[in-house]
């Protein structure tokens, strides 16, 4: 019973989030939002991180399987996407080197804090 709790609280923010985010008209996902104030509700003490903690971390050790839709759907696509590997490329090179430099950034200024 713990468990079901759990994920209820989760799908529930990731529901509350896509009814605000449709309501009014954000152009961010309605999961995103969920999350967002699941972080919130978590870093303002409202919601204990033991409330939660046993489906996420079930969900981030098994995090590889969610990536196989998208996975499947780009090998679905491949014809779509055949004259354009080299744009491709470059374009997850650099997005790569931007995630990785603000990562760098975040990380030094909190460990400053």
């Amino acid at each position: 019973m713990k468990i079901t709790r759990q994920l209820a609280i989760i799908l529930g923010f990731c529901f509350l989030g896509s009814v605000i985010s449709t309501v009014l008209g954000l152009k961010i996902p309605g999961n995103v939002v969920g999350m967002i104030l699941l972080v919130i509700f978590l870093c303002s003490g409202i919601l204990k991180v033991e409330s939660v903690e046993e489906v996420s971390n079930f969900l981030l050790e098994h995090l590889p399987f969610f990536f196989v839709p998208a996975g499947v759907g780009l090998i679905a696509s491949i014809g779509s996407i055949r004259n354009c590997w080299p744009y491709l490329i470059i374009i997850i090179f650099i997005s790569t080197v931007v995630a990785m430099v603000i990562t760098g950034i975040t990380v030094q200024i909190l460990k400053r804090s």
